[in-house]
C-alpha cells in the first residue's frame, strides 16, 4: 500500500506524492500564545509529531515549520488586563507551549518562526496582492489593508462554502474602510497604545491569516507538500491562507490535513468555556507518556471526548505495553528494537495515519509476548519485545527509550529502586514469619506512594503507577 492521506481540499484520501523525491515539507499552524496550553492545543502537536516520525520512517527527509503567532488581538487584550507589555504575555506562554510539547515527547520543529520576526515578508506579500488587484489599502487613511474576496474565484473551495452565503469576516470592530464586509484584514492599522510596524500604507500590525502565508512560503517555498492544523482552522483561517497565497501566484499547500478536536462534556475544549485542562495539571493525573498515549490513540481526524475514566483507561493500556517490555527485559536480557515494523502496523499508518489499528497490532504482540513469558520462551520473548519497541518507537511511545525509561532521571530511579528493595525485603520477612497483615500493609503503603508490587515466580517486582 502506498502512503496516503485524507486531503481536506479534495475531500477524499489521496496517494502522497511529494514535490521533491525523498523530501516532505510540512507546515503546521502552531500556537497563538495568549494563554497556557490545554490538552486540546497539544493534541495537534502529538498528531503531527507522529506524522513526522512516520514520514521519516518511510525514508523522507522532513522539514517541519511550526509557527508562533506572538501578536494578536487576544494577546493585546490579555496584556491590557494584566497591565503588562504584550510581548511579556507572548514570551511566557510560548515557553509554556514549548515545555508542553517537550514533556509529551514531541520533537522540536525544524524551524519555529514568530510572526513579529517576519513583517518584511508580509509587506512584500501584501504588495504582490495589491499589484495583482486582489488587495487594497483602506481609503480612510487608517493603515488597514484588506483582501478583496470577490476578486478570487476559488474563495470557499477549501471549506466547501459559497461566497454568496458567507457572513462578514468579523475581524475588525467597525469594518472601517472595507469595500465588502466579507473582505478580511491583511494588515490592521495602528490604534493608540497598540504595537505597530511601518508599512507603505501606514503603521499597523499583521492580520492573523497573512502571517502563516508569509512564514510558510519563506521556509518551505511557494509550493510545499502538507499544511496541517486543527479542524477549527479550516474556515476562515486556512481558507484565507489559500486565497491570499494563490492570488499572489503561489501554488501553496498540495495536501491539507486537519486533526479533530477534543471535547469535554460534548463541547469543544476552550478557555472561553472554562473547561480547559492545562498540561501541568494533567501530568499530575497521569505520566506524560500516558497522556501522549491518550491523545494519540484515536484517529487524528476523529473527535476525542475527554473524561477522567477515558484518560485512566488509556494509561492502563499503555501500562500493559510497558509491563510486558519491562518483564521481557528481565527475562530475556536486553531487548533491542527491530529495524522494521511488522507489515500490518505499517499498512495501518500508511492508510491515513491509522494509529488505532496500528496500536491493535502492538497490543496483539504484547499478548503474544506475555504468553511467551509464561512459557519461558526467551527467544520468542526477545523477538516480540523487539517488535513492540519498533512499533512504539515510531509512535513516540517506546517505554524503554531514553525519553520515557527515566534516562533523564536515572539517579532518582536508582534511589526509588533502593528504597523499594528495602520495603520488599521487609515484606518478604513478614511473609516468612507468616505475618501476612504486616506484609499486606507494606504492599498497600507502597501502592499509596505509586509503587505497585507484583509477585512473580521469580520473586516480587515493582513498577510505578499513576492515575
Amino acid at each position: 500500500m502506498s502512503l496516503r492521506f485524507y486531503d481536506t481540499s479534495a475531500r477524499q484520501v489521496r496517494d502522497f506524492t511529494p514535490l521533491r523525491e525523498g523530501c516532505a515539507s510540512l507546515y503546521l499552524c502552531g500556537a497563538t500564545v495568549q494563554a497556557q496550553p490545554h490538552i486540546g492545543h497539544i493534541r495537534s502537536g502529538v498528531n503531527f509529531d507522529i506524522l513526522r516520525r512516520w514520514l521519516e520512517y518511510r525514508g523522507y527527509r522532513v522539514v517541519l515549520c511550526r509557527n508562533v503567532t506572538d501578536i494578536d488581538d487576544k494577546i493585546i487584550n490579555v496584556a491590557a488586563d494584566e497591565g503588562v507589555e504584550w510581548w511579556e504575555v507572548a514570551e511566557r506562554n510560548q515557553r509554556a507551549f514549548t515545555a508542553a510539547y517537550d514533556i509529551l515527547g514531541c520533537r522540536p520543529p525544524t524551524v519555529e518562526p514568530r510572526a513579529t520576526g517576519h513583517v518584511p515578508e508580509m509587506i512584500e506579500l501584501m504588495q504582490r496582492l495589491i499589484d495583482r488587484g486582489h488587495a487594497y489599502a483602506a481609503g480612510d487613511g487608517s493603515g488597514d489593508v484588506y483582501f478583496d474576496v470577490s476578486s478570487y474565484p476559488g474563495y470557499g473551495e477549501l471549506s466547501n462554502q459559497r461566497i454568496d452565503q458567507m457572513r462578514g469576516a468579523g475581524d475588525t470592530d467597525d469594518d472601517r474602510g472595507k469595500r465588502d464586509p466579507r473582505d478580511f484584514a491583511l494588515w490592521k492599522g495602528a490604534r493608540p497604545g497598540e504595537p505597530s510596524w511601518d508599512t507603505p500604507w501606514g503603521r499597523g500590525r499583521p492580520g492573523w491569516h497573512l502571517e502563516c502565508s508569509a512564514m510558510s512560503t519563506k521556509y518551505l517555498g511557494g509550493s510545499f507538500d502538507i499544511h496541517g492544523g486543527g479542524l477549527d482552522l479550516v474556515f476562515p483561517h486556512h481558507e484565507n491562507e489559500v486565497a491570499q497565497s494563490k492570488a499572489a501566484g503561489d501554488g501553496f499547500a498540495r495536501y491539507w490535513l486537519h486533526n479533530g478536536l477534543l471535547h469535554m462534556s460534548g463541547e469543544k475544549m476552550s478557555k472561553s468555556l472554562g473547561n480547559s485542562l492545562l498540561i501541568p495539571y494533567m501530568v499530575r493525573k497521569v505520566r506524560p507518556v500516558e497522556l501522549r498515549y491518550f491523545l494519540a490513540q484515536a484517529h487524528y481526524r476523529s473527535v476525542i471526548d475527554y473524561s477522567d475514566d477515558a484518560l485512566y483507561e488509556a494509561a492502563a493500556a499503555y501500562q500493559r505495553i510497558e509491563g510486558f517490555l519491562t518483564r521481557a527485559a528481565e527475562v530475556a536480557g536486553t531487548v533491542e528494537p527491530h529495524a522494521e515494523v511488522p507489515e500490518p502496523f505499517a499498512e495501518a499508518l500508511d492508510d491515513d495515519l491509522g494509529v488505532s489499528p496500528a496500536l491493535a497490532v502492538v497490543h496483539g504482540a504484547v499478548r503474544e509476548g506475555n504468553n511467551a513469558i509464561t512459557e519461558g520462551a526467551k527467544e520468542r520473548i526477545a523477538e516480540l519485545g523487539g517488535r513492540v519497541r519498533a512499533m512504539t518507537g515510531v509512535l513516540g511511545l517506546d517505554p524503554l527509550s531514553d525519553t520515557w525509561s527515566g534516562g533523564g532521571d536515572s539517579g532518582l530511579r536508582d534511589v526509588v529502586d533502593a528504597l523499594a528493595a528495602v520495603a520488599l525485603e521487609q515484606r518478604q520477612a513478614a511473609r516468612e514469619r507468616k505475618d501476612y497483615a504486616a506484609a499486606d500493609a507494606i504492599r498497600d503503603q507502597l501502592l499509596s506512594a505509586g509503587i505497585a508490587v507484583e509477585d512473580t515466580p521469580r520473586g516480587p517486582r515493582w513498577e510505578l503507577r499513576r492515575g
